[in-house]
């Protein structure tokens, strides 16, 4: 985290949004108030899976019956279907 006070970030803006593109950054006024700066565009993740660095595992099923599953779940089972 980079802190800025108020006269440092309004002249040094472009330093203040690139350190922001990699920390956090507090902005603080005279006044004690304070405003933290985080990039919403991270160049970093861009591209990326979320899912990314998640490890798969060995499962003895085929894609069929895993599809099947998958439907089941969102469907809804027959038991619940029949019960309500």
């Amino acid at each position: 985290m980079k802190i800025y006070n108020y006269s440092e970030a309004r002249q040094n803006f472009t330093t203040v949004l690139n350190t922001a593109l990699k920390e956090e950054v507090i902005i603080t006024r005279k006044d004690g108030s304070k405003f933290k700066i985080i990039s919403i565009n991270d160049k970093k993740g861009k591209g990326k899976s979320p899912l990314e660095g998640i490890k798969g595992i060995k499962a003895d099923i085929t894609t069929k019956e895993l599809v099947d599953i998958i439907r089941e779940g969102r469907e809804g089972s027959e038991y619940i279907k029949d019960k309500y």
